[in-house]
């Protein structure tokens, strides 16, 4: 029977279009520990490879350790975006920086 992880695991896999091979290659895991995660109850993964997880997917670890919530909050995809953000470039923040203004301009 699959835990509350496992199954928030599938629904975002799902929901990104991704197959088990396609997430698992990602992450750096196999497919068969990966489908474990989904459908065993045992399996408490590290928190490396549920970060590795969490950010194919575009969402905080916050999102998969929270069993109040069901589906990511915006503070869920913030958190991880604020991570992939702060393992960029400098040039490629920059980059970032200047399409957020134009928004900025455009409201």
């Amino acid at each position: 029977m699959a835990t509350k992880l496992g199954e928030k695991i599938r629904s975002l896999r799902n929901l990104n279009g991704l197959t088990l091979e396609g997430l698992a290659k990602s992450a750096g895991l196999s497919k068969s520990y990966l489908w474990e995660l989904e459908n065993r109850e045992s399996l408490k993964p590290s928190a490396e490879k549920l970060q590795s997880i969490a950010g194919i997917l575009g969402v905080d670890v916050s999102f998969f350790l929270d069993d109040s919530v069901d589906q990511p909050l915006d503070d869920h995809k913030d958190k991880q975006f604020f991570r992939s953000y702060s393992k960029l470039e400098p040039e490629d923040k920059e980059q970032l920086r200047r399409i957020l203004e134009t928004f900025k301009k455009s409201s």
